[in-house]
């Protein structure tokens, strides 16, 4: 098992949680479903990486790293700031969070690609 607080994308990941939640505020309609919802969606994308470096099967660490990205990417950069259910204070600086923490979590999965696709061909006769 991997120490997931040694992966640099798990600790961008839970800031980005912990700024996602303190920036958004929502209408009062929308207080339980959507707020519920997106930060769900946050929360999901640091707890993917800990799934993930809990795995010793690379395909599935694969597999939840990549649930992890695709949490960031639907959820939190296409999140509904025009829909006037979502004010977040300082948009800017959480999308550029948001954005180095989906680098980074690419990087991760990228390199276990690599080791993967790297053992493949030592494995091999």
């Amino acid at each position: 098992m991997r120490d997931y607080t040694k992966i640099e994308a798990w600790r961008l990941a839970d800031d980005l949680t912990v700024a996602f939640t303190n920036c958004t505020v929502f209408s009062q309609r929308e207080i339980y479903g959507l707020t519920s919802q997106l930060r769900r969606a946050a929360y999901s994308v640091p707890a993917n990486i800990v799934e993930g470096a809990s795995e010793r099967a690379r395909k599935i660490t694969f597999t939840f790293f990549i649930c992890a990205r695709l949490a960031i990417r639907d959820s939190i950069f296409h999140s509904p700031r025009g829909t006037r259910l979502l004010v977040v204070r300082g948009a800017d600086a959480l999308q550029q969070q948001t954005k180095a923490t989906f680098a980074c979590l690419h990087g991760l999965i990228r390199a276990v690609e690599k080791e993967a696709e790297n053992s493949a061909k030592w494995s091999q006769p």
